[in-house]
């Protein structure tokens, strides 16, 4: 049963809110958006449309955010008035609270995703380290982990590049997840991921420790400009196969799309390579090519401007992208993020998507930063 001071608590919390989002000028704001959506003529320009669109999507989102948290709260005060002329029973009153709690709670750590590219779809890679089989074994356990998050927040998950592993496993994976701030979330994934285990590909039964990187970047739309030298593209073709195996095709529809990259800070030269699998068509691959190449080079662009912003703001924690973050050790059942030191022992629920704690910690603490 909740006690008053709990009551107090998501009640302070729920004020809180709405002065952070200030709820009553992205009323004012919601308004003002929307008159422009009736102006003559609006859709005459699909982009700048649908720009307006989206920028009206995104205020309704926080306003009816909030208001989603001002009701749950308000539920909360009556079944507790309402307990005690027992009209409703504990659990009633319980249940009220939990789902208001968890409200504010998400409501809260949206609000913390506050950088640009936050609200993006995400492009999620995942290479296998050294090790051979072990490794495939453990990017493939990545692969599903990352699924099985997107599935309980109804993200929608498609794969534009897959490479089976020798045995079993995968090579690598590249999925786009798309959803609410999907990037905002997962950008807290970049990094190396470390498994340990008794391998059950190892006939001696030894304790064996695998790697996995993750990689995530802005999955960018058409409404954010980008700058492409076409001249500096060439491709490759390639027999491609799909997720399990199976030929997807026997001509060479699979994209392999070479960027020379020009570091415009220090001049030095860098290939990007991005493959891509995922139609039976060769130029839809070479599309789906193009607008990975566009995401990974927004994505640069904006780690250039946090990397400035950093110098600038001199003190503040730094994240090293690319740096080992997690350990799953198995046999201890125990997952650690090495960042914030935030672990957690259902190692089975980790491994089925259960990921949020870790995002969660992780924003709590370097939300500031990024």
């Amino acid at each position: 049963m909740i006690t008053t001071e709990q009551l107090k608590d998501i009640k302070d919390r729920a004020d809180a809110l709405y002065r952070y989002l200030q709820i009553d000028a992205k009323k004012i704001e919601l308004e003002e958006e929307q008159l422009r959506t009736q102006a003559p003529g609006f859709w005459d320009n699909a982009k700048e449309a649908e720009a307006q669109m989206k920028k009206v999507k995104d205020i309704e989102k926080w306003i009816n955010g909030y208001k989603a948290v001002a009701d749950a709260t308000e539920e909360t005060e009556l079944a507790l008035d309402f307990y005690k002329e027992e009209m409703v029973s504990e659990q009633e009153v319980d249940d009220a609270y939990n789902n208001a709690l968890k409200l504010i709670e998400d409501l809260e750590l949206r609000n913390m995703l506050r950088q640009e590219a936050d609200g993006m779809d995400a492009v999620l890679k995942i290479n296998s380290g050294a090790g051979g089989t072990e490794a495939q074994d453990w990017a493939q356990m990545l692969m599903r982990m990352y699924q099985r998050w997107a599935e309980a927040h109804k993200y929608k998950v498609r794969i534009s590049n897959f490479q089976d592993g020798d045995e079993a496993g995968i090579k690598t994976v590249t999925m786009e997840i798309e959803g609410d701030s999907a990037y905002g979330y997962l950008k807290s994934e970049n990094g190396v991921h470390r498994l340990v285990r008794v391998s059950p590909y190892n006939a001696q039964g030894k304790r064996m420790t695998s790697f996995a990187s993750v990689f995530v970047t802005p999955l960018v739309d058409d409404s954010i400009e980008v700058v492409i030298d076409k001249s500096k593209i060439s491709w490759d073709l390639f027999r491609s196969s799909g997720a399990g195996g199976q030929n997807v095709n026997k001509v060479e529809t699979g994209v392999r799309l070479r960027y020379q990259y020009v570091d415009p800070d220090t001049g030095e030269e860098e290939e990007i390579l991005i493959e891509n699998t995922e139609t039976r068509k060769q130029q839809e691959n070479r599309e789906n090519a193009l607008r990975l190449l566009r995401s990974q080079l927004y994505d640069r662009a904006l780690k250039r401007k946090m990397e400035a912003q950093a110098k600038i703001e001199a003190g503040k924690k730094k994240i090293e992208w690319g740096s080992q973050i997690r350990s799953y050790v198995f046999d201890d059942r125990r997952v650690k993020d090495h960042r914030t030191n935030y672990q957690a022992s259902d190692v089975g629920g980790v491994m089925d998507g259960k990921i949020d704690d870790f995002i969660k910690a992780y924003l709590m603490e370097f939300a500031g930063d990024q």
